[in-house]
């Protein structure tokens, strides 16, 4: 698939691929550039108090295993992140 730079150094991605990867409005992504190539990789980014309370829990639970989780939605549901806000699942 053949893309266009616009101004403000902006392309579009081909609707086939955003339908594909279930790409959403205000998904981030890291930019890379190899071989050549410039590569966009999808990324999740969370507050950095929540991975400390992430970080936290599992130090904890290396000690003394006290937390029992059902699920990691159910851990993560514990931090109050909401992973349903992007279906990864397609």
């Amino acid at each position: 698939m053949l893309v266009e730079m616009r101004e403000r150094s902006q392309i579009t991605l081909p609707s086939e691929i955003i339908k594909k990867m279930n790409i959403c409005k205000g998904d981030k992504f890291e930019v890379m550039e190899r071989d050549g190539g410039v590569f966009l990789c999808p990324v999740v980014v969370y507050p950095k108090s929540k991975l400390e309370r992430l970080a936290k829990i599992i130090n904890d639970h290396k000690k003394e295993p006290t937390i029992v989780y059902e699920s990691v939605e159910h851990m993560f549901n514990d931090l109050g992140i909401n992973i349903e806000e992007h279906d990864v699942s397609a």
